[in-house]
């Protein structure tokens, strides 16, 4: 957030053939996380694929705000909103859930994945790209990993040397507050073997 715009970031890029350009009308979108639609489907978060930013530009004209601009920026999705006045402060708030809510169903959120993963105990990057089922760590996972750990929910179980290849993470406090844990429903931190 800043005085005067609401910046959302979202890891990953459009769908192949897909523009930003072509984000505010109808366009193409690609099914990249099924169970995720089909859930907002189920809600009625979606209706009709490739009409959520088109649905979130009706939003913001319905509200007297100015469309969001979107932009595609060293591999993160961009939405930016414009603030007019102090006290849009409540109707940008919603236009970001909503926004969230449709970017979700097309750009999964790997970090959320991640954190899902260490929920149940600490995994080294070669483990967590396996349940991705990716065939090794991929650089957009690397970056969900740097990001999680700049953010502290998660940390190295070998703090001392972050490049070994026994290095694993695991989830902190922030971490298991974010899932939702109460700190007595985590699992025991385990000491490494250095």
């Amino acid at each position: 957030m800043f005085d005067d715009k609401v910046e959302i970031r979202s890891y990953g890029r459009l769908p192949a053939g897909v523009t930003v350009e072509q984000l505010s009308r109808p366009h193409l979108s690609e099914l990249r996380n099924p169970l995720i639609v089909e859930a907002f489907h189920r809600t009625g978060a979606v209706e009709v694929w490739g009409r959520g930013t088109n649905r979130v530009i009706e939003e913001c004209k319905k509200q007297g705000v100015a469309a969001p601009i979107f932009e595609e920026r060293q591999g993160f999705v961009i939405v930016t909103f414009k603030t007019l006045v102090a006290g849009a402060d409540r109707q940008i708030s919603e236009l970001e859930s909503e926004l969230e809510s449709q970017l979700g169903s097309q750009l999964e959120s790997l970090e959320a994945r991640v954190l899902g993963l260490l929920r149940r105990e600490p995994a080294g990057k070669a483990a967590l790209a396996k349940a991705l089922k990716q065939k090794q760590a991929s650089g957009p996972l690397h970056a969900a990993i740097r990001a999680l750990l700049t953010k502290n929910l998660i940390e190295r179980t070998i703090a001392d040397k972050p490049q070994s290849r026994l290095q694993k993470y695991r989830l902190t406090d922030a971490g298991h507050r974010a899932l939702g844990q109460s700190g007595g429903g985590k699992p025991p931190r385990q000491r490494s073997k250095q």
